[in-house]
């Protein structure tokens, strides 16, 4: 039998994809509060039972009535909710309304018992108030008697063409150790490493994609696949070209752009060109033969974080930000523009999905067996009360 999945804050799908591509596992259920992003999902995961709504009205309830399935019969947890609503950090933060999201992941946690569970969000997750509400997060799923391990991941170190960091908690429910995924790609810039590949570029994830000129949009391939990453993404998809196009800018925003170098910001072109206003990192090129920096919500507009094409006047099409994501051509999108750019970048890189799933898979492999009803209640019950304070 497959090991079971939900994934909460499910988003588009990112952090399902590794484990929805191998038959020892099966996604059966994942919740997520936004229409487009629930529906994006459910058209690429048709056999996974969607629950559109808020997190709060979602309970194994609902899964027992649905699917049969109740505590215990869960066997992986992933997903991780949004950490910047969190200003305050305390004994009784499990209570308070802005954390509210993270309470919902802690109860379902406590609902469903799985065993094991991964947790993923933003690096700056280690730094907020000070640190504190790492602690307080570590110590809420220790509560419910899981040894939690924390590490932060490069997608770029798992073959996506991103430079893209995460912190993954990975929880575990059977006793013996978690082991994170090894390395697959190493950065050439910091010298060779025998056994690994150099990170993939840029300019090899989406070289194959037709040019686009400001505000067009191109609905078929020009060229054939060019490199193995390019095979990869058109490995399944048909002969049409989707979400490749891009919003109109204005002339000057135009002049800029073809003014920008490779890699380039505002400071490398004459002054006249130069925006009023910005961040370091806003109105920049992209490096061809460098992976991506980490993409946004906003991988659309210029003056957004480095987001212009490294050899085109405009920025990044839908699809070059999903190719940067590792989704592969034939993965869909819905709704408006600025929704399906949402729904790319707030995703999690597919590759980096693989591998995390493998590490899932290497431990429930060595250490899978039936809980006790001592574990299934918890070693402290589920009391919210017992907030440990240590990290470690």
């Amino acid at each position: 039998m497959p090991y079971k999945v939900i994934d909460l804050f499910a988003g588009v799908g990112g952090l399902s994809f590794g484990f929805a591509h191998d038959e020892d596992f099966e996604v059966v259920a994942a919740n997520e509060i936004l229409k487009p992003m629930a529906t994006a999902y459910s058209l690429n995961h048709p056999s996974v039972r969607m629950y559109n709504m808020d997190i709060k009205d979602f309970s194994v309830n609902d899964i027992t009535r649905d699917l049969g399935l109740g505590k215990g019969d869960i066997d992986v947890v992933i997903g991780g909710p949004p950490c910047q609503a969190y200003s305050t950090v305390g004994k009784r933060l499990i209570d308070d309304p802005r954390g509210k999201l993270f309470q919902e992941y802690f109860r379902m946690l406590s609902e469903l018992r799985p065993k094991v569970f991964v947790f993923e969000n933003v690096k700056g997750l280690l730094s907020m108030s000070g640190g504190d509400l790492i602690k307080t997060i570590v110590s809420l799923f220790r509560s419910l008697g899981y040894d939690v391990n924390t590490k932060i991941l490069n997608a770029a170190d798992y073959g996506a063409p991103q430079i893209r960091e995460r912190v993954i908690l990975a929880g575990t429910l059977l006793g013996g150790q978690f082991r994170y995924p090894a390395p697959t790609h190493y950065n050439p810039e910091n010298g060779r490493i025998a056994g690994l590949k150099p990170y993939v570029t840029l300019g090899e994830a989406i070289g194959d994609l037709p040019e686009l000129k400001n505000g067009s949009e191109a609905l078929e391939y020009t060229v054939p696949p060019q490199n193995e990453y390019q095979e990869l993404m058109r490995r399944n998809c048909r002969d049409e070209l989707r979400d490749h196009n891009v919003p109109k800018n204005g002339e000057h925003l135009v002049r800029l752009m073809e003014a920008l170098p490779d890699g380039g910001s505002p400071n490398d072109v004459e002054e006249s060109l130069r925006p009023k206003s910005g961040f370091a990192n806003t109105y920049c090129r992209l490096w061809w033969n460098k992976p991506s920096t980490t993409i946004t919500r906003n991988l659309g507009c210029v003056s957004s974080s480095r987001c212009i094409h490294p050899r085109q006047p405009r920025p990044l099409s839908t699809r070059e930000g999903a190719r940067l994501q590792g989704f592969p051509d034939d993965y869909v999108f819905y709704g408006s523009r600025s929704e399906r750019n949402l729904q790319i970048g707030n995703a999690v890189p597919t590759f980096l999905s693989l591998a995390i799933k493998e590490s899932v898979k290497g431990y429930l492999d060595k250490y899978d067996r039936e809980l006790t009803q001592e574990e299934l209640l918890g070693k402290r019950g589920t009391s919210t009360e017992y907030i440990q304070t240590e990290l470690f």
